[in-house]
């Protein structure tokens, strides 16, 4: 129990954000180049961001628009004759910009594919030649990364079993076995093996941290999360990586450079969270001295940390249930 109470101030960090989880996605741009000379464009704008300030993306000159489907606002189709050759996208934001990065994938009639990541201060970004695959893999691994830093109930969920794990030891089992779990599903789930249902998996990822935050809460070390944390870190991280694989379905993987994208969104995410890992234990240390005989203060502390998972995420679990429900 010593040296723990840092932890709970990294999920107050948490909870001081907006209860959404998730918001960190990208505006996602995907432009294909047909034989032709024709040029198709869509965009989708993540479901945070309110429809009257959804973005209004065009291809500038060489090209000519031939038609545009805006029905809904966060998902835009056009399309184009020209060639891409220099031809150049500007993102306008009616109201104000969100400050979200955009990811723009250009398909040529060659097969070839190039992705960037434009920062959230990019509005204009001109279409340059053919790349090979080094652009996917870079902008994949940000976007993973981002995702899991980005991603509050993934955050708390492994705040949870950083709490349950203790040592670092047992934390490297966890986490190892939390990464197993969840690169399987994300595979399956984004090359297509396997469907799932995105508000269920949402639903199951929020009452996970409830069952972590009940757990931490009661303190009774003799249950099997406390004692095989690994354990219950790799049966709900399956339904973690279902919800990567949701996440990377907004996005879309490439038609070529489908495994490296695959494998760089994953790598990605591993190294968010080594990173937030290798924060936390680096503030535990920091501050062992300090705590480390002030045991009921600890355990208080534990309890706090409990119940604050278990509000967010208790409210969570019923504000996707109602989604799951709703669209029935």
């Amino acid at each position: 129990m010593r040296a723990r109470i840092p932890l709970l101030f990294c999920i107050a960090n948490a909870f001081a954000a907006p209860a959404a989880a998730h918001d960190s996605r990208p505006l996602f741009i995907e432009i294909t180049e047909r034989d032709g000379g024709l040029v198709d464009l869509k965009s989708t704008a993540p479901n945070a961001i309110d429809r009257e300030n959804a973005p209004v993306v065009e291809l500038g000159a060489p090209c000519v628009e031939r038609g545009r489907n805006a029905d809904n606002p966060h998902r835009l189709r056009a399309s184009y004759t020209c060639s891409l050759d220099d031809a150049k996208i500007t993102i306008e934001w009616p109201a104000f910009n969100p400050s979200i990065s955009t990811m723009v994938r250009v398909i040529y009639a060659s097969a070839e594919t190039r992705t960037v990541i434009l920062d959230p201060s990019q509005t204009e970004w001109r279409v340059p030649a053919p790349e090979n695959l080094a652009g996917v893999s870079t902008g994949y691994f940000r976007i993973g990364v981002e995702h899991i830093v980005g991603g509050i109930d993934h955050l708390l969920f492994l705040a949870g079993l950083l709490i349950l794990s203790g040592t670092l030891r047992r934390t490297l089992a966890t986490v190892t076995g939390f990464t197993l779990a969840h690169s399987l599903t994300l595979a399956l789930v984004a090359l297509g093996v396997v469907r799932v249902s995105v508000p269920a998996t949402e639903a199951v990822i929020a009452l996970s941290i409830v069952f972590l935050a009940t757990e931490i809460a009661r303190g009774d070390r003799t249950t099997l999360a406390w004692r095989r944390p690994v354990l219950v870190a790799s049966a709900f991280g399956l339904v973690h990586g279902a919800g990567f694989a949701a996440a990377l379905g907004e996005i879309g993987l490439p038609r070529t450079e489908t495994a490296a994208a695959l494998l760089f969104f994953n790598l990605g995410v591993e190294a968010g969270q080594i990173a937030i890992i290798a924060g936390v234990f680096a503030t535990l240390f920091t501050s062992r001295r300090l705590f480390e005989r002030r045991t009921t203060m600890a355990v208080g502390a534990q309890r706090v940390a409990g119940y604050g998972l278990g509000t967010v995420s208790a409210y969570w679990f019923v504000e996707r249930l109602s989604a799951l429900f709703a669209g029935a």
